[in-house]
C-alpha cells in the first residue's frame, strides 16, 4: 500500500463466502498481514463442496482464522456471530453466481442475493462497521454499455437475473449508505480466474475437457472478448480498500458510496485465450463452434482509472502469466 499514512491499524475481518474462489484467497491474504478474520459459508453444494471444503481446511490452520457456517440470509444467526466479533470491515462475497443460468431458478438468485444481501446490510446498520465492502459484477452493463466500462455508464439494461440482483444490490448499498452514513463500496468483478477458481467457470470447465480429451464447447469465439482478470490482482485490490479510511474514497451524490471496476483492462479474444490454456496445459483442445447464448455479452472491457485512482492500483497481470500459475494448481490439484 503506497502512502503508509493511507492505512490503519491491524483489524477485524468479517468476510461471507469465505470458502468460495475470492473469499479464500481474501482470506489467505489477510491472515497473512496479520488482520483477524471471521470467515462466513452454508458450503452449499452450486459448485464442488469439496473443493470449499479444502480451501477451508488450508485456512483452518490459520490462528487468526475462525469459522462458522450459515446461510447469511438468515438475518438472526448472522448478527448472532457479527456482533461480538465486532468487525472493523465487511466484505460481503457470499452470492449465487452464474451469468451462464440467465433466466434459471430465480428463486435461488433471489434468496442468496437479494435476501441475503439485505441481511448483511441489517447487520452492517446494527454493527456500524468502518466499511462495508461488497461483491458487484461486470454484468450489471448489460447491453448497452460502450466498451471500455467506465462507473459513470448506464447500467439499467441486465442481460440475466444474476446481473439484476447485483444492480439491485448497488441500489440497495446506495440507499443504506444514505440513511445510515455507511461507507459502503461495490466491487464490479470482470471474469476472475485463477488457482482454487470456480469448476463452473467456462476456463476451469476447458481445463477439465481438454485433459480428458474432451470437446470444449466455444460461443462465438471470434467476436467473444473477455477482460480476464487475475485472482491476485482482485485480491491486492480488495485489500487495498479494506486497509484505506474509506472517506478518502470518492462519493457518489454526497453519499457515502462508491463503486469501482476491477478488471484487467485488456480484453483477449475467447480463441486466443483458449489457445494460451491449451499451451500451459501442453494439449491440443477438440473445439465445438457455436453462437452466443441469449444472455451473453460480446464483449467485456473495464476502465480502471477510478480505481487506480482512489487506490494506487489497478489489476494488470498479463494472460500469459496468469493462467501459467492457474495450470500448475490445477494438474497438482487434479494430479493430471
Amino acid at each position: 500500500m503506497r502512502g503508509s499514512s493511507r492505512r490503519v491499524p491491524i483489524s477485524r475481518i468479517l468476510i461471507t463466502g469465505a470458502a468460495g474462489f475470492v473469499g479464500y484467497h481474501l482470506a489467505s491474504r489477510l491472515l497473512s498481514i496479520g488482520h483477524d478474520v471471521l470467515g462466513l459459508d452454508d458450503l452449499n453444494p452450486y459448485y464442488s463442496v469439496v473443493l470449499k471444503e479444502a480451501r477451508l481446511q488450508r485456512l483452518l490452520s490459520a490462528p487468526r482464522f475462525t469459522f462458522e457456517s450459515v446461510d447469511v440470509a438468515n438475518a438472526a444467526r448472522l448478527y448472532e456471530l457479527a456482533a461480538p466479533f465486532r468487525p472493523d470491515v465487511v466484505v460481503h462475497l457470499a452470492a449465487r453466481a452464474g451469468v451462464r443460468n440467465p433466466g434459471g431458478d430465480p428463486w435461488s438468485y433471489a434468496h442468496s442475493n437479494l435476501t441475503g444481501f439485505v441481511s448483511a446490510l441489517d447487520c452492517c446498520r446494527r454493527i456500524m462497521p468502518r466499511h462495508f465492502i461488497y461483491a458487484s459484477s461486470s454484468s450489471v452493463y448489460g447491453s448497452d454499455a460502450i466498451a471500455p466500462y467506465g462507473e459513470g455508464e448506464r447500467a439499467d439494461t441486465p442481460m440475466s437475473f444474476y446481473a439484476a440482483t447485483k444492480r439491485a444490490n448497488e441500489l440497495m448499498a446506495h440507499a443504506s449508505a444514505g440513511l445510515h452514513d455507511l461507507h459502503s463500496t461495490g466491487l464490479r468483478f470482470f471474469t476472475l480466474y485463477g488457482p482454487w477458481g470456480r469448476p463452473d467457470m467456462a476456463y476451469y470447465k476447458f481445463s477439465l475437457e481438454i485433459v480428458q480429451g474432451k470437446p470444449i464447447t466455444l460461443h462465438d469465439p471470434g467476436r467473444m472478448w473477455r477482460d480476464f482478470t487475475f485472482i491476485d490482482d482482485a485480491i491486492e485490490a480488495i485489500t487495498r480498500l479494506v486497509e484505506i479510511e474509506p472517506d478518502r474514497l470518492p462519493a457518489a451524490d454526497r453519499t457515502p458510496h462508491r463503486v469501482f471496476n476491477v478488471g484487467n483492462a485488456q480484453p483477449v479474444r475467447l480463441i486466443e485465450f483458449v489457445a494460451e490454456l491449451e499451451r500451459v496445459l501442453g494439449r491440443k483442445a477438440q473445439t465445438l463452434l457455436i453462437d452466443a447464448l441469449p444472455g451473453e455479452v460480446l464483449v467485456t472491457s473495464a476502465d480502471t482509472s477510478r480505481l487506480r485512482d482512489a487506490i494506487g492500483f489497478a489489476p494488470n497481470t498479463p494472460v500469459s502469466e496468469g493462467l501459467r500459475h492457474f495450470a500448475s494448481w490445477f494438474r497438482s490439484y487434479h494430479d493430471v
